[in-house]
């Protein structure tokens, strides 16, 4: 674990050296400043963890410098070194932000209290944040719901790179969970105490993306009013989650490679080095080794987050699958809506099979959420309470229950969409069907097909 960083702020040379010496001492990281205006830009550049300040010093007093401090975005905590006669305003430094003060003379014990009581305070706080965090997630792992090879070749990667600090680099299409999967990394890791944070590359503007991973200091840029952490400050001792990196401008990834590399930054108008620990977790759904051919990706960061590939498959490539990941949905939302548990016909359940799924599980999970809302007080779904677009490319149009089509129609329908999602596999698809291969043969002859004899 990385030890505090204290800034000692005191004009007085003697108290500086008492503080930095009984500080070092007990295992903190300490820097000194002489007054109120080198602390604010130290503070700028680096935010420590904890300040010690005089409140009375020339150029910018402790209440001054306590008012810009709080106006950071992650204000450190702010302790006030005060006489006996400004003790008043001690107090109502307290009611402005500052956690506590100290009162001259003091003693090592005193200092020792203080600081003890903060960092206990302060690791309270954050392990409730870490709690309702967890508890916000206890459905990401559920619902990585299924039985097949290709899931179950994904969860043994995450469970032999989760006590790792390896990159991870996720691939797959829009909706196949690559999220769910980072998550899973991160939760199953020892960073699971740290920070989890996430952004989607995609959605930066370009001209804010430097600014949003390392952070800048004020006066920077215009708009830059005040001294900010960037993700990767911010998911320090944790983890980093990039979503489609490949949105990243080349002019960027150069940056961003150092970072990985050395676990250094610099801030956005400052060239103070800023030491971090994160763990990175990459997905996108793009081709990535594509844009590395065509130069819109630099092959040197792409290796260096490639160190783990996680290719998460499409949901019509691992279909048995379905059957699973429906009925959890389902029961998901009947929870959710306080509504009785509902069950699947097993017609609608075959043609969901056959259906598939462009839009992976997140599809899916909204076609399921859908289904509950509109079922209202029926006990069983049928493709009724699906999309419209479900029952089209599943090969039952809206018609099919309005009686515009025969018996004999709707099952060859059926039969050659089943076959489509099968990739012509008739076995699967008589399975499927709930038929036998020979009756799936003698219909398939019976409408024409070529090779229909063949098994």
């Amino acid at each position: 674990m990385k030890p505090h960083r204290i800034l000692v702020v005191d004009d007085d040379s003697y108290i500086r050296l008492f503080l930095e010496e009984t500080l070092v001492g007990q295992k903190y990281e300490v820097e000194v400043a002489k007054d109120g205006e080198q602390a604010w830009k130290m503070l700028q550049a680096s935010p420590p963890d904890l300040v010690l300040s005089d409140l009375k010093m020339p150029k910018m007093d402790g209440l001054a410098l306590l008012e810009n401090i709080n106006t950071l975005e992650d204000p450190p905590g702010v302790v006030l070194i005060t006489a006996y006669g400004t003790v008043a305003t001690a107090v109502q430094a307290m009611k402005l932000g500052a956690f506590d003060y100290l009162t001259k003379p003091f003693s090592i014990t005193e200092i020792e209290a203080r600081l003890n009581r903060y960092f206990e305070i302060n690791s309270l706080r954050r392990e409730n944040r870490q709690l309702k965090d967890k508890i916000k997630s206890t459905e990401v792992v559920s619902n990585m719901t299924g039985a097949s090879s290709q899931l179950q070749d994904v969860l043994d990667i995450i469970d032999m790179v989760s006590k790792s600090d390896a990159p991870v680099f996720i691939q797959g299409e829009s909706g196949t969970g690559k999220e769910l999967v980072a998550t899973a990394v991160h939760r199953r890791s020892n960073r699971a105490d740290g920070p989890f944070l996430q952004t989607n590359c995609a959605a930066i503007p370009e001209n804010l993306m430097e600014s949003t991973l390392f952070g800048h200091v004020q006066g920077a840029f215009t708009g830059a009013g005040k001294t900010t952490k960037g993700l990767f400050e911010e998911a320090d001792g944790g983890t980093l989650l990039l979503d489609e990196i490949s949105e990243i401008p080349v002019g960027l990834q150069a940056k961003l490679l150092r970072v990985l590399q050395e676990q250094q930054l610099n801030k956005v108008g400052s060239h103070k080095t800023v030491n971090i620990d994160v763990r990175i977790i990459a997905t996108t759904n793009q081709d990535i080794q594509q844009r590395v051919k065509d130069g819109r990706f630099r092959e040197d960061l792409y290796y260096r987050l490639n160190v783990v590939p996680i290719h998460v498959p499409p949901l019509r490539e691992r279909k048995g699958d379905i059957p699973l990941l429906v009925e959890h949905f389902v029961a998901m939302f009947c929870d959710k809506y306080h509504q009785s548990r509902k069950q699947v016909d097993a017609d609608t359940m075959r043609r969901l099979e056959v259906y598939d799924w462009p839009g992976n599980v997140r599809e899916m999970k909204n076609n399921a959420e859908r289904a509950i809302l509109f079922s209202g007080d029926a006990k069983t779904l049928t493709m009724n309470h699906f999309f419209p677009p479900v029952l089209k490319d599943a090969g039952i149009s809206k018609e099919v229950f309005n009686g515009a089509r025969t018996i004999a129609e709707v099952e060859r329908e059926a039969i050659l969409a089943t076959l489509d999602g099968t990739g012509q596999n008739r076995t699967q698809a008589a399975k499927i069907l709930d038929i036998s291969v020979k009756t799936l043969r003698n219909k398939l002859k019976q409408y024409g097909i070529a090779g229909a004899d063949q098994t």
